[in-house]
């Protein structure tokens, strides 16, 4: 791991970067973080494991804080500008000297699926997109339908803020490539179930961004 910032407009936001081992070129993952209102940063349980799980498949993680987080300058971000972060984030890892331009992927987790989705589905350089417990809120879903890009939406089946029945309702309206996950037991903060939801992310951009 190591502590980066990178550029947004005139504001600096800071992440880290989870390299693999070995030479690349890599693929890379940017990863979202949730609302920071909750408590939600770079350093949440289920945005660390996907980065560790990432880079395990040899693909290069950049998790980072949201503008008005940690040590991101700025005001806490909404959803709108929240998608600046996120275009920044992408623009970052796409010029690392050791990932492989065509091979970039985008993760979110809650708030942090939210603005993955209806910021980056129309971004070039994203090759797929993986979403764990999105919000499920008119602009969310319109964005995951008007994907055409590989997608993996993951639940719990314990999730009372995304109930499953109601993801598993997305999923079946969902043009394809698609892909889902109701992991049993699970609720919204994934304590004790977070290595099952990065484990099945991570496989997904593997295969995904072969």
């Amino acid at each position: 791991m190591r502590e980066i910032t990178f550029p947004c407009g005139e504001l600096s936001l800071e992440g880290i970067c989870h390299s693999p081992e070995g030479e690349g070129p890599f693929a890379a993952v940017v990863v979202c973080h949730p609302h920071p209102l909750y408590g939600g940063s770079m350093s949440n349980n289920v945005v660390l494991a996907v980065c560790q799980a990432l880079a395990q498949q040899s693909i290069l993680a950049l998790r980072f804080n949201f503008r008005g987080v940690g040590g991101s300058q700025g005001e806490l971000a909404d959803e709108a500008t929240g998608q600046e972060d996120v275009r920044a984030a992408l623009s970052y890892v796409a010029s690392v000297e050791d990932v492989e331009r065509g091979r970039i992927g985008l993760c979110g987790y809650s708030f942090g699926a939210g603005v993955a989705v209806t910021g980056a589905a129309s971004e070039e350089q994203v090759r797929a997109v993986a979403v764990v417990s999105p919000p499920l809120q008119p602009s969310v879903v319109q964005g995951l339908k008007g994907c055409v890009k590989p997608r993996l939406l993951i639940g719990g089946s314990e999730d009372r803020f995304i109930p499953a029945e109601e993801l598993l309702r997305l999923v079946e309206e969902l043009p394809p490539p698609k892909d889902h996950e109701i992991v049993s037991g699970a609720d919204h903060f994934w304590w004790g179930y977070e290595g099952e939801a990065a484990t099945r992310v991570a496989a997904f951009f593997a295969a995904a961004l072969s």
